[in-house]
This record gives structure tokens, sequence and C-alpha cells, in this order.
């Protein structure tokens, strides 16, 4: 009887040791999660349009992008380009009406947690901002866009989010940054924006958020942004120094020894703390090599001392897309296969944007770029949006 009630507890401990290793977690204890970052590129111009397509369950891009979730499955992820609006729970109806559902072939996939707030596109700023003589466009917005909400942000999470403990910058002004790129008229060496203008400018075209999300009793920070396209501008500049200044806030806030001039939303000063898990995502419309970004901005993040960024996520789609355009986007300098969006090749081509950057701290496992060439599964979503889902999967 001892013997067999012995064989009875190694073959329950067994059972119970492979049951928790096929659940993430390593043989270290350290639960593996998977984060992702998507520019879904709704390009809608109008507002609530949007949540017209969400009340569906047939729209087809909407249909392509919860196909394109569920097949990668994240457990936190950042859709850029989510039209903002706070009178309707979004993600609510986007788990409901199409998460919920499997889209050709996959599982569904539920997440019980996430957040979104305000961004400053859409918002007039009351001022002429792109100095043409109105302030009524959708260029004086704080940050371009045709209605409040527009290109806003939604982070969707299978881990809980501390609401409490969010911080949001949406509010803080350009000038406020200690030695910012201010845009100067080259012909006339003065500053383009009047005074008046410049001091109350924001500096997030979107909102800067930093999200804490518990995982296994420790808390992760999700900083999210989309930054402006460092293009749409003269040769001032305009575009691509607030872009740089952009990505700059939250290389800043990563380092105590630089954020103390960052203050957010509420009135809270600084940033966070050198013993703070975190990861950067989201599009960042700068790339390393190609494109018009301005004073090497996304060097501020991928060679800052606080993040790891050895895993480069790469996509044989990418790879492929850029053997067809050979000889158009004769430009490109950079590794092809690590492009995230796919663009006209007559005139920028693909261009790596889309990131996610952990901190050092933070074990990376993983990563990619869901962007299947040719005969791959899933390569007949790809076209849902002109930017494709970046992962990573690491642990805490």
């Amino acid at each position: 009887m001892k013997t067999s009630c012995h064989y009875s507890i190694l073959l329950f401990t067994a059972l119970i040791f492979t049951m928790v290793i096929s659940n993430d977690v390593s043989a270290t204890g350290k639960t593996t999660i998977r984060l992702a970052t998507f520019n879904i590129a709704s390009g809608l111009s109008k507002a609530n349009e949007l949540d017209k397509k969400l009340a569906k369950q047939d729209d087809p891009q909407l249909l392509k992008i919860a196909a394109i979730i569920q097949k990668t499955r994240p457990d936190i992820l950042l859709l850029n380009e989510f039209d903002f609006n706070p009178e309707i729970d979004q993600a609510a109806l986007l788990q409901r009406n199409y998460l919920a559902y499997g889209q050709s072939g996959e599982k569904a996939i539920e997440y019980p947690y996430h957040w979104s707030g305000a961004v400053n596109t859409g918002i007039n700023s009351g001022l002429d901002l792109d100095n043409n003589g109105k302030t009524s466009g959708p260029a004086d917005a704080w940050g371009f866009g045709f209605f409040p909400g527009q290109y806003g942000m939604q982070v969707l999470s299978r881990y809980p989010i501390d609401k409490n403990q969010i911080r949001s910058f949406q509010k803080l002004r350009w000038t406020s940054m200690p030695h910012a790129l201010k845009p100067v008229d080259p012909e006339t060496g003065k500053a383009w924006y009047p005074q008046a203008t410049w001091i109350q400018l924001r500096l997030s075209s979107k909102s800067h958020w930093d999200i804490p999300i518990t995982v296994e009793n420790t808390t992760l920070h999700f900083l999210v942004m989309h930054p402006t396209p460092p293009v749409f501008d003269g040769p001032e500049d305009r575009n691509g120094r607030r872009n740089h200044d952009e990505i700059r806030l939250f290389a800043d806030y990563i380092d105590p020894q630089l954020s103390t001039w960052i203050i957010d939303d509420q009135g809270q000063s600084g940033g966070l703390q050198e013993s703070s898990l975190f990861v950067i995502a989201g599009d960042l419309n700068a790339d390393p090599a190609d494109g018009d970004s301005s004073y090497k901005a996304i060097d501020q993040l991928t060679q800052h001392p606080r993040i790891n960024a050895s895993c480069v996520p790469q996509s044989k789609g990418a790879v492929h897309d850029n053997q067809q355009q050979a000889g158009m986007n004769l430009s490109h300098q950079g590794n092809p296969a690590a492009d995230t969006g796919k663009f006209n090749p007559k005139y920028v081509g693909n261009l790596r944007l889309d990131y996610l950057l952990p901190a050092r701290q933070v074990t990376v496992k993983d990563c990619g770029v869901f962007w299947p060439a040719p005969g791959q599964s899933g390569a007949e979503w790809i076209d849902a949006s002109d930017h494709h889902l970046v992962w990573m999967d690491i642990s805490l």
C-alpha cells in the first residue's frame, strides 16, 4: 500500500509539473508573457465611424485584425489608431463582436482588462499651429486630426491594470522640456512658432501613458505612445523635431537623473525608479536607418542604457515584400527583415516604425513581426493595415 501510495503521489506531482510548464511557466518559476503593438491604421475620417464598425460583426478589416490577434495571442496588446470615444466602451464591443468568435479557424481570445483615454488629436487648440492664417483646421489641433479622439490608443490585457496608478502626459507642454528642439525658420533663423504659441503647445501629438499592469505579483509599466510622423511639414521640420522630442519624453522618463522636469496630467512630477520594470510600446514613426526622422530620434531608445534592444523583431513577409520592390526603393539602407510597415516604394518604401523595447532587467525570450510571406498562414490578412503586429515574449 505504501509503495502504491508513493507511486500515486509521484504521478500526481509529475502531472502538476507538466501542467505548470505547459502554462508558459519556465522551470525557474518565471511566467512568460507575450506583448504586442499593432497600428490597425483604421484611417477613418469621421467621428463614431469606428463605433459603427465595432457594433457589427462583419466588418472586413476588423475580422482580419481579430484573426491576427487570435493567431498571435498576445497577453498585453496596444492598438494604435484606435479612435477614442469616452461615451462608448469600445474595447467591450471589440471583445464581444470580434474577439469572442474564432476568426478564420483561429480560437477566440478574451481580454478581461482594458484601458483607453483622451488624446490630443482633433482637439482644437484655438491657435494657428500651421501658420496659414487660420485657427480651425485639422493641423491646428493639439495633435493633427479631423475630430477629437482620432488616431487614439487602446490597451487590452489578460492581466489586471492598476487604473488608479495610470499616469498620462497629454497636456505636458513642449516648452517644459529642457533643451527642446524648438522649430526654427532656416531662412530667417527665427523661431517658427510665435512665442505666445510656443509656450502653450503640447508635446504629445496623441498622449503618453504609463500603465501599470500586475503580472504574477510583479508590476510591469506598459509605456505607450504614438509620436507624430516626422513629415507633412516644411524646412522648419516642426514635425520631425516634435517626433524626436516625443520619443525623448520616455527616454527621459525611464532615467531618474533626467526625469525631474516631467509633470503628468495629475500634477505628479518625475519618472520611473531605476528598479522599475517596463516595456515601451507603440508606432514611434522613426526608423533607425531610413525615412525622414530627425536627429536619430529612435537611437534615444534603442541605444538607451536602461533598455534591452537586442531582440529585433523580424519577418519573412518583409523580406519578400522588399524583394518585390527591387529597383524601386534604392535608398533603403536598413535590414528589410525588420521592417514593420509597408508604404509606397516610390516615396519612402518599407520602414521599421513599430517597437517593443523592454527594460534591461526584463528577460526577452523571443520576438517577431506578424508579416507572413505569400503561402504562409495568415498571409491573406496582412492588408488589414499598412502596419504589422509586432510581438515579444518576456519573463519578469
